[in-house]
């Protein structure tokens, strides 16, 4: 088989991240759910954003904050998503093609304006974010590069960007191709919500075997299997007999194979700042290390260190290079 030429290419929401700090109280004063993703329209967007504090906007996304990572290990990561040929349109692909990702998905060059993500920080790192998904929302089959899917090892799909219809037959048509191609498909199940809206539909892309790889902190496994109990929704994630890895959080991180369950520890850090994009670098070091040819314990571990560089500052882009991190530590 021919060698594949890019490690990662993800599907996913294109959005702008607008970080603020508040306290608890803006949270009640304007009703937002503490730790969770709401979805909100124009007017809601603006209203939020007058009210917030002193920001900090850098491109985000959670399936493109997962290639920005990839790329900071040194990975070969591509993105599609949809952004309108607006001024923040124009900045989202900037950066991101800034940091060696191909990102050749066409502007939107009408209907609604790139789609930006309110997020706040309280102060024990907890983000809320509310998001107006605007232009990315009109991806479609078109935009689903053939040979580009066929040229990626693995095939990443974003959870949140099950929403809209065309999309998921996005998602359908990539998952095609990268497998007619020999590649993997993997599927993050982005938030507990998300899951709960689209529960039957993604057990059927696990069983169906659309996807190879699953990704899902502890509340989204949980919620998959319409379980309290952890341990009752792990066996059910064993018994699909796919990989898996799951996020618990501080306890730890989990590898689920057809030949058992591997688990690693956090990886430390002084002070947890702001855990968004936690899980999406989590998953930018398991990706990583898979396409890299590692175990699944040390692909565990790239991804510990990874959610470990991000939950130490504000954003969900690394401000370090994950690569010169991992060979600092002995892993890379």
């Amino acid at each position: 088989m021919t060698a594949k030429r890019t490690d990662v290419l993800a599907l996913g929401n294109a959005i702008v991240d607008v970080f603020a700090s508040a306290e608890e109280d803006f949270l009640i004063a304007h009703e937002l759910t503490k730790g969770a993703m709401m979805l909100i329209d124009e007017d809601r967007a603006e209203t939020l954003y007058a009210a917030m504090g002193p920001s900090k906007i850098v491109s985000g996304g959670s399936a493109a904050n997962t290639i920005a990572g990839l790329a900071s290990f040194g990975g070969k990561g591509a993105f599609i998503g949809k952004v309108k040929q607006d001024e923040l349109g124009k900045l989202y692909k900037h950066d991101l093609t800034s940091l060696g990702v191909a990102f050749d998905t066409g502007f939107a060059s009408e209907g609604p304006a790139t789609a930006r993500s309110f997020i706040i920080v309280t102060p024990d790192g907890e983000r809320t974010m509310n998001t107006y998904l605007g232009a990315c929302q009109g991806l479609t089959v078109a935009d689903v590069d053939k040979a580009a899917v066929q040229d990626a090892e693995i095939v990443y799909l974003e959870g949140y960007l099950w929403d809209p219809p065309a999309a998921k037959e996005a998602f359908r048509k990539a998952s095609e191709f990268a497998h007619a191609a020999g590649g993997r498909v993997a599927i993050t199940l982005s938030d507990s919500f998300c899951v709960d809206r689209y529960r039957d539909e993604f057990l059927g892309l696990i069983r169906n075997r659309l996807v190879d790889i699953v990704f899902a902190n502890e509340a989204e496994l949980k919620s998959l299997y319409q379980t309290a109990d952890f341990d009752t929704a792990l066996a059910a994630l064993r018994a699909e007999n796919i990989v898996a890895a799951v996020t618990r959080s501080e306890k730890d991180a989990l590898a689920v194979t057809p030949d058992g369950i591997i688990a690693e520890p956090v990886f430390p850090v002084e002070r947890i700042v702001d855990t968004t994009g936690a899980g999406d670098l989590f998953a930018a070091g398991f990706l990583y290390g898979l396409t890299s040819g590692r175990e699944v314990r040390d692909s565990l571990r790239l991804g510990a260190l990874a959610a470990g560089e991000i939950i130490s500052h504000v954003g969900a882009r690394p401000d370090i290079s994950l690569k010169t991190l991992a060979g600092n530590e002995g892993l890379l």
